[in-house]
This record gives C-alpha cells, structure tokens and sequence, in this order.
C-alpha cells in the first residue's frame, strides 16, 4: 500500500517517501521537562540522536525555556540537527553551573554534520555577570571563567542559521579546531557596556565563514585568534562594538600562522574600530600574519575605522621596551568609504622589528564626521611598506611618524 501511495503521488510531480525515510525526531518537551527547564531533557534528547544511525533531529518548541548547563558533544554516527524555535535562558547566577569548569553554557564539541537552525533564541542573561567582570583592571580576574553562550569546538562540515544569540556573560560564541562551518544569517546582541562580549571568536580552524549576519556587542564584533586560514566574512554589520579584530596576537610563543582572512562587503556603525590587526610587543612570538583582505567596507561614524597595531598593550600588561617579533605581510586595503568619528581614519602602527610588508592600499574615501576646527581626516604610518593604487582621500602619509595612543 504505501509503494502504491508514493507511486500514485508520484504521477502529479510530488515524490513522497516512505515514512521510515523521514529523521526521527526527538522533541526535548517529550523528554522529561521540569517546571520549564529543560536541562535533563536536552541531554537525553541529544543522547538519542547522537547514537542515531540514520539522520535525526533535536527540537526545543516554541515557548519559554530555562536551561542550567548543557555539553552536546559527539561523536555523532549521522548528521544532525539541533532546531530551536523557542527562547531558551540562562539562569542568571554565572558561577551556578553543574560544571563549574566547563567555559561554555551550551558547548557544542566533537561533531560533523551537524546544522544549528530554528529561528530561536539563546539568552545568556548576563546582566549579573556582567557587574563582577573586572577583567579591565585586574589581570588575575575570575571573569575569564564566565561561561560563553554557545561553544563550537572541533566541529567539522556544519553550518550554524536563523538563530539569535543573546546577552552572554562572558563571549557570546566562539568556533575552535573547526573545519568547514558556516554561520550565516545570525543575530548577535548585548548591550555596548557589556564587557567581553565578543559576537564570534574563531581560532585553530580552517575553511570558516559569517555570512549575513548583524553584530552588536560591547566587544569585538567578531575577533581572530591564531592558528587559522581560510576565513570569509561577508555581508555583516558590526557595532556598536569594537569592530573586527584580527588577534590580539603573540602574546605567547606557542601561537602559529595565520593566513587567508577576508573581510569583505561589511558595514561598521558607532564601532570603537572599524577593521585592525593587533599584535602584543616585547614577547618571544615570531608568527606570521598574511594574506589579508579588507575590501567593500562601509564607515558610518566609526572611530579608527582601519588600524594595524603592533604595539597593543591594553591597561599596561605589558612593556613596549622591544618591538613586536609578529610578521604582517601581504595584506590588500581597497573600497574603504564613509565616515570616521576620530581625525585618524587609517593608523598603520607596524613593528620597527618586522615592518609591514607588500601592503596594497586601493580607494579609500572616509571623511572626518568631528569637529570641522580640527581639519579634515588624516592618517598614520609607522614602519609599512606600501603601494598605492586608485585615490585615496585621505592622502596616506608621506613619511613615517609617530601615532597617537591606541584604543585598547
């Protein structure tokens, strides 16, 4: 009966499969909620797919859900999708976690085909939190503790759509030892005030992408850590915020390469920083950072909207008394435009150690958006070697000079 059924569908252009084609899928409101929080439900649920042979399905409904904790981990014998339609949060005590180790709130480790989508909500309810992070001015601080709101570690082929991440007490996600994981059409928020809310940190990974997505955060929009290549960002909006960051990088000797990001098609408005590349100084580190593209960007009231800092030393951690031993090289500027809040629009503060080499600087139009008394916008150059191409407004220097203090 049923090969007649799929048959006879068949015969009006609808090809319907048997139902035993279908995922099975396992519904975390099935699993043994209590009083909304769906913490042991979710486990079990995800136990279930995660031993699944054929392909399956992870469904948090629509509705209001409290979450206390949850690691999601792999490996996963079939692909896997985590579907979330309603608005799961956070409690908001940060230190009361079932794995007060664990740096995640929800971490996501060890798994390949795996799709996070839905149209949901994770809310990290970080508004307590973010009253004990003193991270700013003390280096010692317990902050770095606080859990991310969702964590993507050694993941590979997957692709995370259509979710809003919310409010985290600490990074609001990270994606790290990954390969091929795209996150596209994401909506990131905290409040600007909030500290190290970053939107996407990415590190240790290959073949990574944000597509289509708004940022807004009291952190980096999206920061890069070392170890990665291949990395696309397309079609973002960023800020308020601190922009996107490649590092801070080398502050330790193990780090390694990083190669191949892109910047491309984004729009930065009331960030801290538009794009830059930060390297710690006075360290033993000797990576190389190369094959950077920042092209297509829109300013719009941005403060430093292009900066290669190599003397990065937030809140004096560190001496400037030797020069960065960090390589930047091969890096192409081109189609900056808009507008810049601080008179610096592009600071190119190189290493007197390791200049900036084969530096491609293509169109640039970025007024100066302050005070008309102060002059039009300017620029900064401290050992890079450059070539130009195109117009741009405004003139790049002519000699090398000292910069003005960096933002930390």
């Amino acid at each position: 009966m049923e090969q007649k059924l799929v048959i006879t569908l068949a015969i009006f252009g609808v090809l319907l499969l048997p139902l035993s084609a279908y995922a099975a899928v396992y519904d975390v409101s099935q699993h043994g909620v209590q009083n909304g929080d769906i913490t042991n439900a979710l486990l079990k649920a995800w136990k279930l797919a995660v031993e699944a042979p054929t392909e399956s399905k992870v469904l948090i409904p629509k509705g209001q859900w409290t979450l206390k904790q949850a690691l999601l981990a792999g490996p996963n014998k079939a692909p896997i999708e985590f579907q979330v339609e309603g608005t799961v949060t956070a409690y908001s005590d940060p230190y009361d976690l079932p794995d007060k180790k664990g740096e995640w709130w929800i971490g996501m480790n060890y798994l390949h085909s795996l799709t996070v989508s839905g149209g949901g909500i994770f809310d990290g309810n970080g508004k307590v939190a973010w009253t004990k992070n003193d991270c700013h001015k003390n280096p010692q601080c317990t902050s770095k503790r606080l859990p991310y709101n969702l964590s993507f570690n050694f993941i590979n082929n997957s692709l995370v759509k259509d979710i809003t991440i919310k409010d985290s007490k600490y990074f609001q996600s990270n994606c790290i030892s990954s390969n091929n994981v795209t996150f596209q059409r994401i909506t990131i928020s905290a409040p600007a005030e909030s500290p190290n809310t970053d939107g996407i940190h990415i590190a240790r990974s290959v073949n990574i992408k944000v597509l289509d997505s708004i940022i807004q955060t009291g952190d980096d929009c999206i920061s890069f850590g070392d170890e990665l290549k291949d990395v696309l960002v397309k079609n973002v909006r960023c800020g308020p915020g601190h922009g996107i960051s490649i590092g801070s990088l080398g502050k330790t000797d193990h780090e390694k390469d990083v190669t191949g990001i892109t910047i491309d098609n984004c729009t930065f408005i009331n960030s801290d920083n538009g794009v830059r590349i930060k390297t710690w100084p006075s360290t033993p580190s000797t990576l190389k950072v190369t094959d950077i593209i920042f092209t297509n960007l829109i300013m719009q009231n941005v403060s430093n909207p292009v900066i290669i800092d190599q003397e990065y030393c937030p809140w004096n951690m560190c001496s400037l008394d030797k020069a960065s031993l960090v390589q930047i090289s091969k890096v192409k500027i081109d189609n900056i435009k808009g507008t810049s809040f601080t008179q610096d629009a592009l600071i190119f503060s190189c290493s007197s150690s390791k200049p900036c080499q084969d530096v491609q600087i293509g169109d640039i139009d970025l007024m100066f958006s302050g005070d008309p008394k102060l002059g039009g916008a300017t620029t900064k150059c401290q050992n890079i070697k450059y070539v130009t191409t195109g117009k741009q407004n405004p003139p790049l220097c002519v000699k090398t000079s000292a910069p003005k203090a960096l933002p930390k």
